[in-house]
């Protein structure tokens, strides 16, 4: 699976940006998806996390209610809606790929996928 992610850019504090992350291969509706984010200083931080049917949704406490992630597996695509951003969002977010399909792993921790697209930067100014 090969990922690219796109959507980043400079936003105000209060307004939105729609990531998008785009999946090459055929396999990609078996796979769970996530997003995590590395702010400047900091480590890699869980995000969101979407499950294979899209039924199940997991969101870091510092996004709850804020960011929305969704997926088309007939466009093999996976989403980030982030609303009502805050200067402390700005990152570089990344998409991510579970290690294997149908995987169950602890779904917070990076080492549980196994693809990374290269990452978009987003910037929110106060």
């Amino acid at each position: 699976v090969q990922l690219q992610a796109s959507g980043g850019g400079l936003v105000q504090a209060g307004g939105s940006l729609r990531l998008s992350c785009a999946a090459s291969g055929r396999t990609f509706s078996t796979y769970g998806m996530g997003w995590f984010r590395r702010a400047p200083g900091n480590e890699r931080e869980f995000v969101a996390r979407i499950s294979v049917s899209g039924g199940n949704l997991y969101y870091a406490d510092s996004v709850k209610g804020r960011f929305t992630i969704s997926r088309d597996n007939a466009k093999n695509a996976v989403y980030l809606q982030m609303n009502s951003l805050k200067p402390e969002d700005t990152a570089i977010y990344y998409c991510a790929a579970d290690a294997l399909p149908y995987y169950s792993g602890n779904y917070y921790r990076a080492t549980t996928y196994g693809y990374w697209g290269q990452g978009t930067l987003v910037t929110v100014s106060s």
